[in-house]
């Protein structure tokens, strides 16, 4: 097990079925994560396919508003299928073609992953089976309806908080007794080792593009990049190419739902202790016994009790700060967005944006600030509709 680590955080505790089949995807991602046949082709169907590069668009609009920084949005909205779970789902098929799985399997909160996973696998006539839990079925109508349109079974989960948490444990049952012929396509960069880099390796695009889009605009880097955590793969994907630039400030924006004090959030690096979930060490919400406590996010992408182990390692060496927004305040995000740019974010990207809304009166003019749009809010809009909110004018 090579480089399982980052620093205390991330490991692989799993049941002793899984060791083979996560040693068999270490070894696969080592051998093509270099190979050129395979990077040609996995570039190939990001730039034709995805629709990349995403552009890095100057907010001139929601700047202005704010009297703050210049704000550009890398928008990863605009990939295929609406977020930048297409970038991972993408490559983790086509590193289970070279493996010989025959058969994909997912879990999804918002939806957005399981629809790029059943997205990827429609693409490469894989079989495709997605674990929900019952609450995000309701909530994501929409997303549900797109994958059993692209061929996926949908498999609801009635457990516990009826969410991301409980999906991913069903989705791990099903690949202990399947693990042969299947291969599990997590969605975060969560997960017992080697998942997590994987997926941040997938994600890193957005980080990449990012650099050299800031770069060619401005002539410099950016001062803030500032992206919504739930398990953390678009904060991550953006975050990554630029840790060692130690004066651009990361910050992560966690979903503290209806107020931290009301206990019911999703806040993990905020509020919550280390522990190990999902096969992996990382902060975790737990109650006082350390059992595992349920999140609660109007999000549902940000609604999971634990974060990657990757941005553990960065909260606790400082390198990134990790803040949080209530739901009130990402509606708000929502809202103005929407209005003042004709943009409608996910209910996760508007969380960044809330954040964003909250700091930049406060900042220098002659600053940069980035915030990762990390999907559009179609998906949302009927659950906004369903609030019962005055539309602004």
């Amino acid at each position: 097990m090579k480089n399982a680590y980052f620093g205390q955080y991330g490991g692989r505790y799993v049941p002793e079925t899984l060791i083979p089949a996560l040693e068999e995807l270490e070894e696969a991602h080592e051998k093509y994560s270099k190979d050129p046949d395979f990077i040609d082709e996995y570039q190939g169907l990001l730039k034709d396919y995805c629709g990349r590069p995403t552009p890095l668009y100057f907010a001139e609009r929601f700047t202005e508003y704010l009297n703050g920084p210049k704000i550009y949005l890398k928008r990863e909205d605009l990939n295929h299928t609406g977020a930048h779970k297409i970038n991972n789902a993408l490559g983790q098929v086509l590193l289970a073609k070279r493996m010989n799985k025959k058969r994909i399997i997912a879990e999804t909160g918002a939806g957005q992953h399981g629809v790029a996973t059943a997205t990827a696998a429609a693409r490469f006539g894989l079989e495709c089976i997605v674990y929900m839990g019952a609450e995000d079925i309701r909530r994501q109508a929409l997303n549900v309806y797109k994958m059993r349109m692209l061929g996926a079974k949908v498999v609801p989960v009635y457990s516990g908080s009826q969410t991301l948490k409980e999906a991913i444990n069903d989705a791990i049952r099903d690949w202990v007794t399947n693990v042969e012929n299947t291969h599990y396509v997590i969605g975060s960069v969560v997960g017992p080792h080697p998942y997590p880099k994987i997926v941040r390796d997938f994600q890193r695009v957005i980080g990449d593009e990012s650099k050299n889009q800031i770069l060619e605009k401005e002539g410099r880097l950016p001062d803030y990049i500032v992206a919504c955590v739930g398990g953390g793969s678009n904060a991550m994907g953006i975050f990554y190419p630029f840790i060692e630039d130690k004066d651009v400030e990361l910050i992560g924006v966690e979903a503290a739902g209806k107020g931290l004090e009301t206990g019911q959030h999703a806040a993990s690096l905020t509020a919550g202790k280390i522990g190990v979930l999902h096969g992996s060490k990382s902060y975790v919400l737990q109650d006082e016994d350390g059992q595992i406590q349920l999140a609660y996010s109007i999000s549902a992408g940000l609604d999971y009790p634990g974060v990657g182990p990757e941005h553990s390692y960065l909260h606790d060496e400082k390198r990134a700060q990790y803040v949080s927004i209530t739901d009130e305040e990402a509606l708000q995000g929502f809202e103005l967005l929407t209005k003042l740019e004709g943009i409608i974010p996910a209910f996760e990207s508007s969380h960044a944006i809330a954040y964003a809304m909250k700091v930049a009166p406060s900042l220098d003019k002659d600053k940069i600030m980035m915030i990762n749009l990390s999907g559009r809010g179609d998906k949302d809009v009927d659950s906004y509709r369903k609030l019962g909110r005055e539309v602004i004018e």
